[in-house]
Formats: C-alpha cells, sequence, structure tokens
C-alpha cells in the first residue's frame, strides 16, 4: 500500500496549518452542518473535514466516523491534498492499486467508495479536505461534485475567517478595520449559506425540489390558509412498473426516464403549482388555487402527457390525489393521496383515483 507522497511546499503548508491553532479544538457547529450538508446531498454515510498534520490526519468534524484522528500514512486525504485544485474521487477501492491494501479498506470501516475536495487557506496550498465516503462503490453526479467542491470552499472560508480573527486578536487594535474585515467575510458566508441552502432542497438528479423543500413548501401553504380560501389539491404520481425499467434497460435508462419525467413535470406546472420528486419513482403535486373537477382534469391531462412522452422508453403512470378538507393538516392530506394512489396502482395503472376524507 503506498503511502501518500509530500506536497512541494509541504513545510510552509504545515506552517500555515500550525498558525491557524485549530488542531484538536472542540467541535463547531458551523463545520459538522457542512460535513451533514455534503453527506446529504452526495448519499453517503460517512464524511469528514479533515487537516493533514505532519504524521496524521485530525478531523475537525465527522459525521459517521469513529475516532478523531488516524495516521497520515494511510489516510485517503493525504491523497487528496497533493493537487489541492482538483477532487480525489475513487470510485472504488477494491480495484485502485494505492488503496485496496489499506487498513481503511480491508478493515473498519470498509472504505469502498471516497471523494475529497481539497481544502485551502491560500490559493495552491491545501490543508486538509472535505471528504464523503461510503462502504459501497459508486459514482456522483457533476451536480454532486460541484457542490462538495463549494461545500470545501465554504470551510476555507470559515479557516480564513478564523485566521483573521486570530491575527486581529494578536495584532491588530483598529475597530473599524476589524468590523470591515467581519463584515466582509460575513458577506462571503451568508452568500454560500444561501447557495447551500438551495442543494440542500433540490433533488440532484432532477432539479427539482425534493421532499424537505415539497413537505416546507405544503405546510406553509396550509398555515396560510383562511377559511372560505379556493380548495387546495395535492397529488401522488408513481411510474408504473418502474423496477421493471431498470432490470430491463439499466439504471441509467431509468433515470433518463425520471428526467424526462421532471422536465414534463416542468413543463406542466401552473404559476402557483409545486412539483417535486419525492422518493424513486413517486413524484408529488400540489396546486393551491384548483376545485375538485379542475384538479381532475389536470391530473388526466398530466397522465396523457406521460403516456405519450418522448424519452429512451414508453412509460405510463398511475397517480392519486386528494382535496384539502377543513382542519386537515399535511399528514393526513397526503395519506389520503397515497390511499388514492394505491387505488390507481391495484386498479389497473395508468389511471387517476382520488380518496374521500
Amino acid at each position: 500500500m503506498p503511502a501518500p507522497g509530500m506536497p512541494r511546499d509541504e513545510a510552509a503548508r504545515l506552517e500555515a496549518l500550525q498558525a491557524l491553532a485549530i488542531l484538536d479544538t472542540a467541535p463547531e457547529i458551523a463545520y459538522d452542518d457542512l460535513v451533514r450538508i455534503a453527506t446529504g446531498i452526495c448519499g453517503t454515510p460517512m464524511g469528514t473535514v479533515s487537516l493533514i498534520d505532519a504524521d496524521r490526519q485530525w478531523f475537525k468534524a465527522r459525521h459517521g466516523v469513529e475516532g478523531q484522528e488516524t495516521p497520515r500514512s494511510v489516510s485517503f486525504c493525504g491523497h487528496a491534498i497533493l493537487h489541492p485544485d482538483e477532487l480525489l474521487i475513487v470510485p472504488d477501492t477494491h480495484t485502485d492499486p494505492r488503496f485496496r491494501d489499506n487498513p481503511m479498506v480491508t478493515g473498519a470501516p470498509h472504505v469502498r467508495f471516497y471523494a475529497g475536495a481539497p481544502v485551502s487557506v491560500d490559493e495552491g496550498q491545501a490543508l486538509g479536505t472535505l471528504c464523503v465516503f461510503d462502504t459501497e462503490p459508486k459514482l456522483l453526479s457533476a451536480f454532486q461534485t460541484d457542490a462538495l467542491a463549494a461545500l470545501a470552499r465554504q470551510v476555507g472560508i470559515l479557516l480564513r475567517l478564523r485566521r483573521t480573527a486570530r491575527e486581529l486578536g494578536l495584532q491588530l487594535r483598529e475597530q473599524a478595520w476589524y468590523e470591515t474585515e467581519l463584515r466582509r467575510y460575513q458577506a462571503e458566508l451568508e452568500s454560500q449559506n444561501a447557495t447551500l441552502s438551495e442543494l440542500s432542497q433540490t433533488d440532484p438528479l432532477t432539479r427539482l425540489p425534493n421532499r424537505r423543500a415539497f413537505d416546507q413548501a405544503l405546510f406553509n401553504a396550509l398555515a396560510m390558509r383562511r377559511e372560505g380560501d379556493a380548495t387546495l389539491a395535492v397529488a401522488v404520481l408513481d411510474i408504473d412498473h418502474f423496477k421493471t425499467i431498470n432490470d430491463r434497460h439499466g439504471h441509467a435508462i431509468g433515470d433518463e426516464v425520471l428526467v424526462a419525467l421532471a422536465e414534463l413535470l416542468r413543463s406542466t406546472a401552473g404559476s402557483r403549482g409545486v412539483f417535486a420528486r419525492y422518493g424513486g419513482e413517486e413524484f408529488v403535486y400540489f396546486h393551491p388555487d384548483c376545485s375538485p373537477d379542475s384538479m381532475r382534469r389536470q391530473c388526466d391531462h398530466l397522465r396523457e402527457s406521460i403516456q405519450y412522452m418522448q424519452g429512451p422508453v414508453r412509460v405510463t403512470a398511475s397517480i392519486g390525489y386528494a382535496v384539502h378538507e377543513p382542519g386537515e393538516d399535511a399528514a393526513a392530506l397526503m395519506a389520503r393521496a397515497d390511499r388514492a394512489l394505491y387505488m390507481a396502482k391495484h386498479g389497473g395503472r395508468n389511471r387517476v383515483m382520488t380518496c374521500a376524507r
């Protein structure tokens, strides 16, 4: 098992890391949150913010990982920092001669997939990484790799803010300059956080809102309703026999079907309606101003549009919908729409059904 090499500027890199005075400090929620977002977007059970010291890899933040540090000689991140401007992605460690005999692969935590984005405070000098890893081989989409790189930049901003605050505390006494610097970094953080908030509510494959975003939008819509408001309705859509499509044509074709359907839904959504991917082959829709008859017509039109949709394979969909009743919460409304979908699927599929309260 080859140990990671040394960066050409190793002495300066270690000096910059020591100047931060961050090694062996207590956990901080700002770093923990970035790791949780990274693992959520990339769909992995484990992730860390790793800083590479002279002979160890130390975790400033970790998710799903035991222990606070590992030897540098067995670290994946020690390889990642050798190329500060590139992500290191290892789809399957068992086929990579650098890592297949690594004790973190052959033993706990049994790493099969790794992706690490170098974290820099100064350009061209990586002090560590934001990394995610899994016990199963996998590939990341372009959206996920871009998100991981964005999160790593966020870690770099936090480190620069720490360095600035430390230097100010040690050397500077001019309050006006201090406040200007803090406002500038705060603006950077707020800008990054706005981007991250959008990423955390978007399905990476279809770019539709995800379940979290839909649930929040539906909750807000119901919370704002008053007696006498127009009718709100929810529909749940499921692609018929989607497992068969994956088994027969492969998951890549299945993903193409999901993307094509998402485009159709996006073009179909009205100015006030909300479509989202709820999970797997299931999509959801709600309209805050829709009569029962109009919702039925919309669902029938959508079902027919899917039946004749252009894509790698022809598909059909079953749709269940429910119209909001006074006093009903979001969970009860969604449960009725789910029951209607069940009725549609077990009634022959490629049809629309509703379920009364």
